[in-house]
């Protein structure tokens, strides 16, 4: 999980991030990021999120805590 930050912050086409971000509050934040983070979690670290999970996450703290539930 040491890429996790650096590779959200690329998925949402930002220089950095942090955990308290919103999701919504990137411009990027859309149904194509999703579908992008979904493919991420999946090859990166075998985790099989769906959209609403994602959506449903709020920050980015919450999308890493969701990753980490199903590690």
């Amino acid at each position: 999980m040491e890429d996790f930050i650096p590779s959200i912050a690329e998925l949402l086409e930002e220089e950095t991030v942090e955990l308290t971000d919103a999701l919504d509050s990137f411009e990027a934040w859309d149904s194509l990021t999703i579908l992008s983070m979904i493919a991420f979690f999946d090859s990166e670290y075998n985790v099989q999120l769906s959209a609403e999970e994602i959506e449903n996450s709020e920050t980015i703290l919450g999308i890493k805590e969701l990753v980490e539930s199903k590690m």
